[in-house]
């Protein structure tokens, strides 16, 4: 991908992904603050955020990724898994990659995001972009992941089928 125009409802992210005990695991981010607190389903993503001004979009996955679990991402063989559209409009592009990351090392919270909360009080807040990363496998991710973002999942499980 390249630094095609994009609106503000553009993403990109990085999806690690490694072989398990349960067949292939991905590493997910669950959602922080008060809404997303006691939601499981829907609720986790792929490590992903707004590309800067003229940022190549890979350039923005693998920042983010250092950004918000506060770890440059491993190496290891990437491919693309293209781009989806979510509920609310934003697209997200995304990498996969084959890597280990030990989530026990990853310590406290990265990155920020300031909401208002409660909604329409006017008292604006802190809260973690991502409070707790997770390595999941491929079918159980599917039940927590964002729902558009399940598709990406389904890619990267048909591209590690083609491959040798």
């Amino acid at each position: 991908m390249s630094a095609a125009p994009r609106s503000a409802a553009t993403s990109a992210g990085l999806l690690l992904h490694r072989g398990g005990a349960a067949g292939t695991e991905v590493l997910l981010g669950h959602m922080g603050g008060p809404f997303w607190a006691r939601k499981e389903a829907g609720a986790w993503t792929v490590p992903k955020g707004e590309p800067l001004p003229g940022e190549d979009l890979h350039a923005t996955a693998l920042r983010e990724f250092a950004e918000e679990l506060g770890v440059p991402a491993p190496d290891g063989p990437e491919l693309s898994l293209g781009a989806v559209t979510q509920k609310a409009g934003k697209t997200v592009h995304a990498w996969a990659r084959r890597a280990d990351l030990d989530v026990t090392r990853l310590g406290d919270v990265r990155s920020t995001v300031e909401v208002e909360w409660p909604p329409r009080s006017g008292r604006r807040v802190t809260f973690p972009e991502l409070d707790r990363v997770a390595w999941w496998p491929v079918d159980e991710a599917r039940g927590v992941v964002v729902a558009a973002q399940a598709e990406l999942l389904d890619r990267l499980v048909a591209a590690l089928r083609e491959r040798p």
